[in-house]
């Protein structure tokens, strides 16, 4: 295992916490009034998802469940996906440029940064200081759901609920912690459908997508996809997740049958597909 292996390996069980023996949350379970009470209060502040959680001593299982995205997170983590969805990354971006495939790398959909930070490190271990990486999200959370126009999008309002919405300054915080804020982290603020048009990015090499929702996912890959060079790489985080398939990845099936796209669709895990453009 060279250095780079080594380095990296290091970073994605930092940036996920499955190395430390440390704090995970575990949910609260009620009963009888209390039970009772909660169930109201969900339904006053309109999140059926609520829970209410303690901080406990994490297990060797809570760091099994961190390594593969499925674990409870604490708002001191830098990411929630999987060990599995960020080594695809690596090996996306060193086949990019192991093969010069021409472009530069964006995120769209950053939540608190981790794996765009991991992203810049594997540019930094292989020497890549000719690509910009850049970042497109509202750094304010997710938009209010167009159910209306986006079918697949009923039921998905979570604005407002959203901890991982930590601003533009929380995750240059994060790519600071790690020594990895350059100038060539660049952030794009907004909504797909605002900014990433008009974004002053020539050629993508590697794209992730993780809007979560139909319209964002749609939004994003509409922009991108002309961009992606022959031979770059396209990621869709949740494409598979059981809380998002029905939006995000109905968006992108439905943007593969408009476009004509053969490509075949590799899973990376339980929740995240790529693949490769050939044409």
């Amino acid at each position: 295992m060279d250095a780079a292996d080594l380095y990296l390996g290091l970073l994605e069980q930092c940036l996920t916490r499955s190395l430390f023996i440390d704090e995970e949350l575990r949910e609260v379970r009620l009963d009888g009034w209390k039970s009772s009470a909660f169930e109201s209060l969900k339904r006053a502040v309109g999140h059926p998802e609520l829970r209410i959680a303690k901080p406990v001593d994490a297990t060797a299982d809570a760091r099994r469940a961190r390594a593969e995205g499925r674990g409870h997170h604490a708002e001191r983590f830098e990411t929630s996906i999987s060990h599995e969805r960020l080594r695809n990354i690596r090996d996306c971006v060193v086949s990019a440029l192991e093969d010069r495939v021409p472009g530069d790398l964006i995120e769209a959909g950053v939540q608190r940064g981790g794996a765009a930070v991991y992203t810049r490190g594997v540019l930094a271990a292989h020497g890549a200081s000719d690509r910009r990486l850049w970042l497109a999200d509202t750094f304010t959370g997710l938009p209010v759901p167009n159910p209306e126009r986006y079918p697949a999008d009923a039921g998905y309002d979570l604005t407002g609920n959203d901890p991982n919405a930590i601003g533009v300054e929380g995750v240059k915080r994060n790519f600071e912690r790690y020594g990895l804020l350059d100038e060539n982290v660049r952030f794009i603020v907004g909504l797909f459908k605002d900014t990433l048009a008009d974004a002053p990015i020539e050629q993508v090499a590697v794209a992730r997508l993780d809007g979560d929702l139909y319209e964002s996912t749609i939004d994003a890959i509409t922009a991108l996809y002309p961009k992606l060079s022959v031979g770059g790489y396209l990621i869709v985080d949740d494409y598979s997740a059981p809380m998002w398939s029905k939006a995000c990845g109905q968006a992108i099936r439905d943007f593969r049958a408009q476009q004509g796209i053969t490509e075949p669709i590799q899973e990376v895990d339980w929740n995240a597909i790529y693949w490769r453009r050939e044409r």
